[in-house]
C-alpha cells in the first residue's frame, strides 16, 4: 500500500534558489519511516470529501459536498456541525492558532470566522472570489483568490480583516500562478515559505515570506507515477517537509524537503484531496470519492 524512494532523481524547476529564513524555533529531527503506517480510517458521511483540518490529536474538522462543516472524533462520531452563513457550500477551511474555524465562501465573496457556533463575516471582497485558505504561525490568514473574469490569480495575506500583502507576480512581472482551475490549496511552511498547489499549472509554487519565487515542483517521472501530476491538498510538518496530495496515479502523497527536493511518497491512498498534519506530525488524508479520512504515521 505504501512505498519509499530515495532522492536520487529530482524533477524541480527552481527560480530563486536561496535558502528561506530559518524556522522560528527548532524541532527534534524525525526521519521518514521506510514503511508508513495506516493507523485510523474515519468515515465522514459525506458523498464526497474535500478538506480536513486537525483541531487536536483526537478531533478533526471536515468539509464535503454540502453546506455543513463537521467536527468528528477519530471514531467518526459527530461532535458538532456548522452550516454556512449564506447557505452556500463552504469553499475551504482552516483553523486559527486559538482553534477557531475560518472558511471561505466563493459565491458571496466572504471569509468567515466561527466562534462558539456564531459566524462572523471577517472580509467581504469585491471583484475577486476567495478560494483556499490557511492560517499562519503569526495568526495571519493567507487566501488564494481569482478575479471575477477568471484571468488573474493571487495570494493575499490578512491580519484580521486588514490586507497586508499581495503575492501575484515574479521579478519579471509574470504571473506566479495560472488562472486555470479554482482549486489552489495553500500552506505556510515552518520556514515561513508560502506553498501553493497550482492544479492548473500541474505544479507546486513556493515563494518566500516576501513573495519571491523560490522554486516550482512539477512532480516525479518514475515508473510508479505514469500520469500527469495533479496536485490538490498541501500541508507542511515540523520538519519543514512539504506534503502534496496527487490525485492522479491512483492517488499518492509526495513528500519534499523545504527546498523542493523529492524525498519519498505514500502510495495508494484513494483520490486524496485535503491534507493536514497534527501536532505530533500524524498525516490526515481526506479521500474525495470514499469520503474517508485516513490517519497515517510517516515519521
Amino acid at each position: 500500500m505504501f512505498g519509499f524512494m530515495s532522492s536520487l532523481s529530482i524533477n524541480t524547476e527552481h527560480g530563486d534558489t536561496m535558502k528561506s529564513a530559518e524556522a522560528v524555533s527548532s524541532s527534534p529531527v524525525k526521519p521518514l519511516l521506510d514503511e508508513p503506517l495506516l493507523t485510523v480510517i474515519i468515515d465522514t458521511g459525506y458523498g464526497e470529501l474535500y478538506s480536513v483540518s486537525c483541531l487536536s490529536e483526537k478531533e478533526i474538522w471536515t468539509r464535503g459536498n454540502n453546506k455543513i462543516i463537521k467536527l468528528l472524533n477519530l471514531q467518526g462520531k459527530l461532535l458538532t456541525s456548522i452550516k454556512s452563513k449564506s447557505g452556500n457550500w463552504p469553499g475551504d477551511m482552516a483553523l486559527t492558532r486559538d482553534g477557531h474555524l475560518v472558511y471561505t465562501d466563493y459565491d458571496d465573496k466572504t471569509i468567515n470566522l466561527v466562534k462558539n457556533q456564531n459566524i462572523q463575516t471577517l472580509i467581504t471582497l469585491q471583484r475577486w472570489g476567495p478560494l483556499n485558505i490557511c492560517c499562519t504561525s503569526s495568526d495571519d490568514i493567507l487566501v488564494t483568490m481569482i478575479s471575477d473574469d477568471y484571468q488573474q490569480y493571487k495570494v493575499v495575506r490578512y491580519f484580521g480583516s486588514t490586507e497586508t500583502q499581495t503575492i501575484q507576480f515574479d521579478d519579471q512581472g509574470r504571473s506566479l500562478y495560472t488562472s486555470r482551475h479554482l482549486d489552489k490549496y495553500i500552506s505556510e511552511n515552518r520556514n515561513l515559505d508560502i506553498c501553493v498547489a497550482d492544479r492548473g499549472a500541474k505544479a507546486i509554487v513556493v515563494v518566500n515570506q516576501s513573495g519571491k519565487l523560490r522554486f516550482r515542483y512539477t512532480g516525479q517521472r518514475f515508473r510508479v507515477f505514469t500520469k500527469s501530476f495533479d496536485p490538490r491538498g498541501i500541508t507542511t510538518d515540523s520538519q519543514s517537509h512539504i506534503l502534496i496530495a496527487d490525485f492522479s496515479n491512483n492517488g499518492s502523497i509526495h513528500i519534499l524537503d523545504q527546498d523542493g527536493q523529492f524525498l519519498s511518497y505514500i502510495h495508494n491512498v484513494s483520490g486524496p484531496f485535503g491534507l493536514c498534519v497534527d501536532i505530533n506530525d500524524n498525516l490526515f488524508v481526506a479521500e474525495c470519492v470514499t469520503a474517508k479520512v485516513k490517519k497515517i504515521q510517516y515519521l
